[in-house]
């Protein structure tokens, strides 16, 4: 289940990553849902696989922190196919950012995956560019993030946002290079591509970074980290 967008870019991606779920695990049925924007809905999937005769399913949120819409959003999606009458159990897996503080090494290979398609070269200073959010607990998490990168590739790192909260990527592109590093590139914390991920682009750009990674959409380890999190469901 995935956030939704007006941008059809997003939709497409979170499909993608879907059957790439599904490649991965031959057996597995796969569906892709939206909270917003884009249909099915995750009610209405929940309600067709009930009416279908499934027994068991397990929600995966396409999000990368732990916010209003993992706290709020998605059980009240569950209450509702409940409500209506679909008699399955579902079981809620964690988001695919840090889980109880731990960053997972998938997120991390798929992060350094895309960095690495954009061909960067070296460099010596690095940003993690994430959507943004105000919730305090969520931009700590992202913090976690960046950190393990910044342990990854021995340079700094260092968070922005596209939205909600500062410092925008192309402000944290900016001090980096104000405090002397040369070639600053930019790591996406992005699902999938869309009208934030574009703004962070075109920022890290204009403030001279060396490189802005694609979103993640269906790398392989992105893929393996969805089905992490189905199995630590213990389903």
């Amino acid at each position: 289940m995935a956030h939704g967008s007006r941008d059809p870019r997003a939709a497409e991606a979170t499909r993608a990553l879907a059957r790439a779920v599904e490649a991965a695990r031959p057996g597995l049925s796969v569906l892709p849902s939206w909270l917003d924007h884009t249909d099915p809905g995750p009610t209405e999937v929940l309600r067709s696989l009930a009416s279908a005769g499934c027994s068991r399913a397990v929600l995966v949120p396409l999000l990368l922190t732990a916010a209003y819409h993992r706290r709020v959003d998605i059980p009240a999606a569950v209450a509702a196919a409940r409500d209506a009458g679909a008699a399955l159990t579902v079981r809620l897996a964690e988001v695919l950012g840090p889980a109880d503080g731990t960053v997972d090494p998938a997120l991390l290979a798929a992060l350094d995956r895309r960095l690495a398609e954009a061909e960067p070269g070296r460099f010596d200073a690095l940003v993690l560019a994430a959507a943004g959010t105000r919730d305090a607990s969520a931009r700590a998490s992202v913090g976690r993030v960046a950190a393990a990168l910044a342990a990854r590739f021995d340079v700094p790192c260092r968070v922005a946002y596209a939205s909600a909260a500062p410092p925008a990527a192309g402000a944290a592109v900016a001090r980096l290079r104000a405090a002397g590093a040369r070639r600053v590139a930019v790591s996406a914390y992005f699902l999938a591509p869309g009208f934030f991920h574009d703004a962070v682009v075109e920022s890290s750009r204009r403030a001279g970074a060396v490189t802005v990674a694609g979103a993640l959409t269906d790398v392989p380890e992105l893929a393996e980290l969805v089905l992490r999190r189905v199995d630590a469901t213990g389903s």
